[in-house]
């Protein structure tokens, strides 16, 4: 969600701090701004709404100075104003905040009791005029952070500059990431790798409770308990040329056309011929008596594949919750037990949650990430890594089979540590998953006939999905996509519970979408939408020729896919219900690559 971007050095700051910014679209925001030091004061420029409407506003009114701050805001307390956009500030400090800070309520009063005139309805503020209230007492800059931050509650990363203090930038992280960012007698700060990406790949993650001091000099660290530490540099391969959109028109066309290679790559990286190949686990697989699979959105329905697979082939036990829920449930877990976490940014606040709800309950963390750089991945045992490269568009495209293929690959990686799985069918299922890249490409290269089904799809109010087995999760993210960025009405469900309640919504106005791949449960499937078709609903089929080829008689429209085992099956027919949403989207002109309300990162509740 919110972006955070800040500089001390010698070039102009706001053209920096601008384009990290852009690169921080892709998180979802509904204002932004910047503040830099001009003559030893604060000054700012802010806007409603995207990133070109401050750069109008800076294009009027430029803003010079070397040392600033910049930010995105996602609303959450306060509505998304010029007003409450971030940097807030007084005459003596600005800053910009990522996360909630829960005694606000309480802060503002003591504050307002003090004499302190807020202008905003943030609960941000109220960092501000605290900073602003010790600095009157004549405090330096750095202790009076230290101060303020110990009377915080909540979760925050905030980035700080002071009036009179032309190069200094104050930095602290509690429950959202920040990174340092190295430079030649130029410092940067950035809520993730990807704003500081061309600018340093020499980065440095704070820990939860600290803070830093950043002059052009460098970078200055303490802890929680004000001890001055050290904090390791590391070598992000992030550049800038990986975040552009090509011929593309959108972010999400761009990572659509990327599933054959992220697929392929890592499928190069987990398989060693036909044998899985994981990375050195700190726990024995085989000894795992009960998996705990916790995860958000898409990352949660890769999961809930995970659990089918996991279930049949290594024949372990798994339980699966969505992590908002997991982490107030908090469940008694088997000793011994395995927490399997899947996120595309290892940032997710619910999802992290449950990493250190687990980890406190003794389970072993294995997560699924695609940034190693990221706090669940410095929190987690280890790390299964996705290495979709960095994925701009909000809604989850190539970080999904991303997903599905590094589970699918541990599944066999699991099943051949239990004995569950024969040598030589492991080897036939991780053959068929050697195909992937290919059929995946073919798919890509054959959209016409999914392009035309969007043409229908975009006239209805609502659509339901079905899926059996595995494939259910593939209806529960087609759904999700298509109420993510055309706004449709969309549900996905079990084939085989429709008819204990859906069936009733079914006329001939509803379309309904089948992932249905030729295996062991095609029949059942089939048989499900036998009934929807009875009852006049618009029956589409997702499934390979021979599929789609026995159920053309009761099919609207057939989308023929290529013949996959059913194994594979989620993985590839993930890829067109991602497309139709696509295509759909953009027959109503919505916003594909930020639709409202949404964000990318959800680092807070």
């Amino acid at each position: 969600m919110c972006g955070i971007v800040g500089v001390v050095g010698q070039a102009q700051a706001a053209p920096l701090l601008l384009g990290g910014l852009q690169r921080l679209e892709y998180r979802g925001y509904d204002s932004a701004g910047i503040a830099t030091l001009v003559n030893g004061r604060i000054e700012r420029r802010r806007a409603e709404g995207k990133l070109k409407n401050l750069a109008a506003v800076l294009e009027r009114q430029p803003l010079p100075g070397t040392t600033g701050i910049g930010h995105t805001r996602w609303a959450t307390h306060g509505a998304p104003t010029e007003t409450n956009a971030h940097p807030h500030a007084t005459s003596r400090v600005a800053v910009v905040h990522n996360g909630i800070i829960e005694n606000h309520l309480e802060l503002r009063a003591e504050l307002e009791g003090k004499g302190q005139v807020f202008s905003t309805e943030t609960d941000t503020e109220v960092v501000v005029q605290l900073l602003d209230c010790l600095l009157a007492q004549g405090l330096p800059p750095a202790e009076a952070a230290a101060r303020a931050l110990a009377r915080l509650e909540g979760a925050y990363a905030l980035a700080m500059i002071f009036a009179g203090h032309p190069e200094l930038l104050i930095g602290a992280q509690r429950g959202a990431p920040l990174a340092v960012g190295y430079g030649a007698e130029e410092m940067y700060l950035g809520s993730d790798a990807l704003a500081l990406a061309p600018l340093t790949r020499e980065l440095a993650y704070l820990e939860d409770g600290d803070r830093v001091t950043l002059t052009r000099a460098g970078a200055v660290f303490h802890d929680k308990t004000g001890a001055e530490v050290s904090r390791p540099k590391k070598l992000t391969a992030l550049t800038g040329a990986a975040i552009g959109k090509g011929n593309f028109r959108h972010f999400m066309e761009k990572e659509l056309h990327e599933h054959p290679v992220v697929i392929g790559d890592v499928l190069h990286r987990m398989l060693e011929g036909e044998s899985p190949r994981l990375p050195a686990l700190p726990f024995d697989l085989a000894a795992l008596p009960r998996i705990t699979v916790s995860a958000c959105g898409s990352a949660f329905y890769a999961g809930l594949t995970a659990k089918f697979w996991l279930e049949t082939l290594a024949r372990v036990p798994v339980d699966a919750d969505v992590a908002s829920e997991f982490r107030y449930r908090a469940p008694p877990l088997t000793p011994g037990g395995l927490g399997l976490l899947v996120s595309q940014s290892g940032e997710t606040a619910d999802t992290l949650a449950a990493l250190r709800y687990l980890k406190a309950q003794g389970q072993h963390v294995l997560s699924v990430l695609n940034v190693p750089e990221s706090t669940m991945a410095r929190e987690s045992d280890a790390i299964l890594e996705t290495i979709a490269g960095p994925e701009i568009g909000v809604a989850s495209t190539k970080a999904f089979t991303a997903q599905l293929t590094v589970l699918a690959v541990f599944t066999l990686a699991l099943a051949r540590a239990k004995a569950a799985l024969p040598a030589q069918e492991a080897a036939r299922l991780a053959s068929a998953l050697l195909e992937l890249p290919s059929k995946a490409a073919e798919i890509l290269g054959h959209d016409a006939p999914i392009k035309r089904l969007a043409a229908r799809i975009a006239e209805a109010r609502d659509v339901l999905y079905l899926g059996r087995g595995a494939c259910f999760p593939i209806a529960l993210e087609g759904a999700l996509k298509l109420k993510e960025i055309s706004y449709i009405h969309a549900e996905g469900y079990a084939a085989g519970e429709m008819k204990h309640g859906p069936i009733a919504l079914i006329d001939k106005s509803v379309p309904v979408i089948a992932i249905c791949p030729s295996g062991p449960l095609f029949e059942k499937t089939a048989s499900n939408l036998q009934e929807a078709a009875a009852r006049g609903g618009q029956i589409i089929v997702l499934s390979d020729e021979e599929g789609a080829s026995r159920l053309a008689a009761i099919a609207a429209e057939t989308i023929a896919l290529p013949a996959i085992d059913p194994f594979a099956a989620p993985i590839l027919h993930a890829i067109p219900v991602q497309m139709l949403a696509y295509h759909v989207a953009v027959m109503k002109g919505t916003d594909v690559d930020q639709p409202r309300n949404l964000a990318k990162s959800v680092t807070v509740e």
